[in-house]
């Protein structure tokens, strides 16, 4: 236990499938129509609230493409130091000299300018992007239990990494060229007007051109690359599943079926990215095409034009470069143009979760857990997982102070709903719950949820060791009470027994441990919450039933003076409960302790027997 002390942060919380007692996982979300105006002034807000990296890149920025619109003109200067005669050139040495060393330092400069652009935008790129992931993961934790029930996991992911990442790699490497390149267009098209209003009226023909034909090609990319993001984040869906899933995907020998739904889904992923692609990498051909086009006609004017000494030859080298540096922005823009659709459609996606409606919490009178009795009543609770198909009607149950209740049922009667009601997982369409007196509606949802601990039958383990997994329960808890609670559940007796002990580091979903040892854990971290209110949703699903009569003690005990509600298919593990009740039909069927219920030959009669008919025989 050395380390046991150093450890007491909580785990951190991987996003794993399930959502019991939910209508269930729901496909990909429907395609909307981009909003690229909202999604990209959106990008620019978080941009924005770094505001010293943003300006310093701007400066840096501004400065390296001042020096590249003035470079040229002074080419233009040098070349001109050069006369020709009819015998031979004339080099004025001292003006090609001045020059060329002016040119020299206005390269290193610019160079030196570049470089630092580059480094500020890397940062500006990655603590932007932290901010949105932030706030992302943020979102989600706040998101209900129905929309994690209804979403796919993989999906969600996918927005986290696919999709954050494409808007960074945007950041870092368009956001400098959209800002240059509006500098250089603005900057080279009035150097080409001081220099020849003549050639710039023919390299506004390239121009037409070049605008038509980016128009055209980005409404089919807008097309394709929402598209792409969608089916990226299906494939990271089906992978997760697979993977999670392993051991039934084993067992039922699904593997080729689940490789055939794959690589249907890469195919499709496939041949949505070879368009996106191709039309994306057309846009730069396209481009550099029209621009060499550019060339021609400004080189063939550019020479009439010096014959008759309208310019010199120092200033159709200028205007070429010029000309060349007016289209290139262009030419950038129009090669990250898939980039830029990309990131939208990724930005898009994340903006979506940040959208979403988060869980509502509505409690804002005064609770105290110190002083919850346990008292719990539902009165003509109506609820439906999906509108038109009820899961309880009329539903009616009345829990005294320190009670043990069973609930029961058939598979489908809404036994796990009930939990999902009172913890406030899911809200009623009417009727009412009370804690104490108190309509759960008025608790504060962490209050309320902060009197209740919950063992499930999905026993979640967090990547950390045994002891963080514990403390779980409560985050400030001793050394001394994680062991107790550890040894009230018999996690004590094969943790003392591991080399590293309570400090051994769980694989993810502690896949290095036994089910049924996860799931001990999980009833001593039960254990150590000390909840008011305790919910044990097939606690002991998972242990042999050698290992649960060990622990039936300590349950006992973990359950003495509180209000218990325990889900159980079972039926021998709750037969000393104060109450049973049979759920069926959406409403409370049977009610009474296990004689009652046998003697009354009903529902739970038939269920008893069903599991307890050939143990005779």
């Amino acid at each position: 236990m050395s380390r046991l002390a150093d450890n007491k942060q909580q785990p951190v919380i991987n996003l794993r499938p399930g959502g019991r007692g939910g209508p269930g996982a729901m496909g990909m979300p429907k395609e909307k129509p981009k909003n690229v105006k909202a999604s990209l002034g959106r990008i620019l807000t978080y941009i924005g609230k770094n505001k010293n990296l943003l300006f310093a890149m701007l400066a840096v920025m501004l400065i390296a493409t001042l020096l590249n619109i003035i470079a040229p003109s002074l080419q233009a200067k040098a070349i001109d130091s050069i006369t020709f005669t009819e015998e031979h050139p004339i080099v004025d040495l001292e003006e090609l000299v001045k020059w060329l060393a002016v040119m020299g330092g206005v390269y290193l400069v610019s160079a030196v300018m570049s470089y630092f652009q580059n480094i500020f935008a890397a940062k500006l790129s990655q603590y932007t992007v932290r901010i949105m992931r932030k706030d992302l993961f943020a979102r989600i934790s706040r998101l209900p239990i129905s929309y994690m029930d209804t979403h796919k996991h993989g999906d969600i992911m996918s927005r986290m990494t696919n999709d954050v990442e494409n808007v960074s790699n945007s950041v870092s490497q368009s956001l400098g060229s959209l800002v240059s390149g509006i500098i250089m267009l603005i900057g080279c098209f009035t150097m080409m007007l001081i220099y020849s209003w003549q050639l710039t009226l023919i390299s506004m023909i390239t121009i037409v051109l070049t605008l038509f034909v980016s128009r055209n090609l980005s409404k089919l990319m807008r097309k394709y690359f929402p598209m792409q993001q969608a089916k990226l984040g299906q494939l990271n869906g089906q992978i997760e599943e697979a993977v999670s899933g392993y051991k039934t995907v084993k067992a039922y020998t699904r593997e080729k079926r689940v490789c055939e739904d794959f690589n249907k889904t890469s195919d499709e992923l496939r041949n949505i990215g070879i368009k996106a692609q191709i039309l994306g990498g057309s846009m730069g051909p396209c481009m550099n095409c029209i621009g060499n086009i550019g060339f021609l006609l400004i080189a063939a004017f550019g020479g009439w034009f010096a014959i008759e000494g309208i310019i010199s030859i120092g200033t159709i080298q200028a205007f070429i470069t010029y000309s060349k540096q007016f289209t290139r922005p262009i030419n950038e823009i129009a090669n990250q143009y898939a980039q830029l659709q990309s990131a939208l459609a990724g930005a898009e996606r994340v903006f979506e979760i940040m959208d979403a409606e988060p869980e509502i919490d509505n409690g804002n009178e005064p609770f105290e857990i110190e002083n919850v009795e346990g008292d719990i009543n539902f009165k003509d609770v109506q609820f439906s997982y999906v509108e038109g198909e009820p899961v309880l009607t009329d539903f009616d149950l009345w829990v005294e102070s320190g009670q043990k209740i069973a609930i029961v049922g058939a598979t489908g009667s809404g036994k796990t709903t009930v939990i999902n009601l009172l913890t406030r997982f899911y809200d009623i369409d009417g009727g009412s719950i009370t804690l104490d007196g108190q309509d759960i509606m008025s608790i504060p949802k962490d209050k309320l949820r902060g009197s209740i601990g919950m063992v499930l039958q999905d026993t979640v383990i967090f990547t950390g060791t045994i002891a963080d997994n514990i403390r779980y329960g409560r985050i400030d808890a001793t050394d001394e009470e994680v062991i107790e609670a550890a040894k009230l559940a018999r996690v004590h007796d094969f943790a003392s027994k591991l080399a590293d002990g309570y400090d051994t580091v769980l694989t993810e979903g502690g896949s290095n441990l036994s089910q049924g040892q996860r799931q001990l854990i999980a009833i001593a971290r039960a254990v150590l919450a000390d909840p008011k209110i305790l919910i044990l949703d097939e606690a002991t699903s998972s242990i042999d039933t050698r290992t649960e009569m060990h622990i039936q003690a300590a349950m006992i005990a973990l359950m003495k003076g509180r209000t218990s509600l325990i889900i159980a298919h079972r039926l021998s593990t709750i037969r000393d409960a104060d109450k049973i009740v049979v759920l069926g039909g959406g409403k409370v069927i049977e009610a009474g302790d296990h004689e009652e219920l046998l003697a009354k030959r009903g529902a739970y009669f038939n269920l008893y027997q069903s599991q307890f008919a050939g143990i005779a025989t």
